[in-house]
């Protein structure tokens, strides 16, 4: 296991997180399906292998995930926890977002879930377009004072809010958020357009969730073929959505050729895909099963070809949105290759 800085913290925290949103027992939440005596399974094999975060939230089965987490680790302390707040936790009007009222209630539920006196790393899960930035910073900074959080973090955030949250934490004199959880993978690689530029220009901390596309990269699904039942894509979950499925299993099969020439798992080849990618600090790994879990902690042994890395990141290439392809076309001169400008072409 390898370890890494978090952003600008001196936190330093294990490149893969084990993640907690499959740990629940209510059968009316088929995602939430790896009871209390399971998941402890799971969190020790995961800690034995050197991961030292566990990374969780309070709508992970209606809280049942963090009361799981907080069964498991009663009395720890050598093992960090990351909890969310910003969705529905109950039927009133102020009952979500990240207002200073619903933010603070629910950090101190979550923590008495947790069974902890404080939560290492606490996201604003989402952003809430109600609620002025500035009201949720000094919400996380009243937590941070009271000891009830030890770092501020966000989830989901598009560039600009991610900017915008940056600066105004600056101005105001709030601490400043030291990571940002997102998605990204190998069908999915939208986050390369503005987050994780920004995150290499601001020295922020990102966390990776759906590496490997809701299981899509698993090696369980092949086109033409019915995927798995039981698998998250046979119940209403469409993250990420696919909007072209041809192209998707293009990566599919590329990555799992890759991984017959290897002789590993198609998960260890997607995973270790991203785990090797600039900006990413750690992979947060979910898990059924410990069969599941020890083949996507064995991803951090494998280093990929420079030509496995040229062929997975050529058949995944997204489409650049504007203004980042005119940026791309007209930036070569100033790289010092202005053949390759297209302001050469006019000059």
């Amino acid at each position: 296991m390898r370890y890494n800085r978090l952003g600008r913290s001196g936190l330093i925290v294990s490149e893969v997180v084990l993640g907690t949103m499959t740990f629940g027992d209510d059968p009316d939440r088929p995602l939430a399906c790896v009871p209390l005596d399971a998941a402890r399974e799971l969190v020790a094999r995961a800690v034995e292998a050197g991961v030292n975060l566990i990374d969780t939230a309070d709508v992970y089965a209606g809280g049942r995930s963090e009361e799981i987490v907080g069964e498991i680790l009663r009395g720890r302390d050598d093992v960090l926890v990351a909890s969310k707040g910003r969705f529905r936790m109950g039927t009133g009007h102020n009952d979500e977002g990240l207002t200073r009222h619903h933010l603070i209630r629910a950090c101190e539920a979550s923590l008495r879930r947790l069974n902890r006196d404080h939560i290492d790393i606490y996201y604003l899960h989402e952003w809430d377009g109600l609620t002025p930035i500035d009201e949720s910073l000094g919400a996380l900074d009243h937590l941070l004072q009271q000891g009830k959080i030890r770092y501020a973090a966000s989830s989901n955030f598009a560039g600009w809010q991610l900017a915008k949250t940056i600066g105004v934490a600056g101005r105001r004199g709030f601490s400043r958020p030291v990571a940002h959880q997102i998605f990204y993978s190998l069908l999915g690689r939208d986050a390369e357009a503005e987050l994780l530029p920004l995150a290499v220009d601001d020295d922020h901390g990102v966390f990776v969730w759906g590496p490997l596309a809701g299981g899509l990269l698993s090696g369980k699904y092949a086109r033409g073929v019915e995927g798995p039942a039981g698998a998250r894509h046979s119940v209403p979950w469409r993250e990420p959505p696919i909007a072209d499925w041809d192209r998707a299993y293009d990566v599919i099969e590329t990555v799992a050729a890759i991984a017959r020439e290897r002789e590993v798992s198609s998960a260890q080849v997607a995973l270790a895909w991203v785990l090797g990618r600039t900006a990413v600090t750690s992979v947060i790994l979910g898990a059924r099963s410990l069969t599941q879990l020890d083949d996507n902690l064995g991803a951090v042994d494998i280093q990929l070809s420079p030509d496995d890395r040229a062929r997975l990141d050529a058949v995944s290439l997204p489409t650049l949105p504007y203004p980042h392809w005119h940026q791309r076309n007209t930036a070569y001169a100033r790289l010092g290759a202005p053949e390759l400008s297209l302001i050469s072409q006019h000059v």
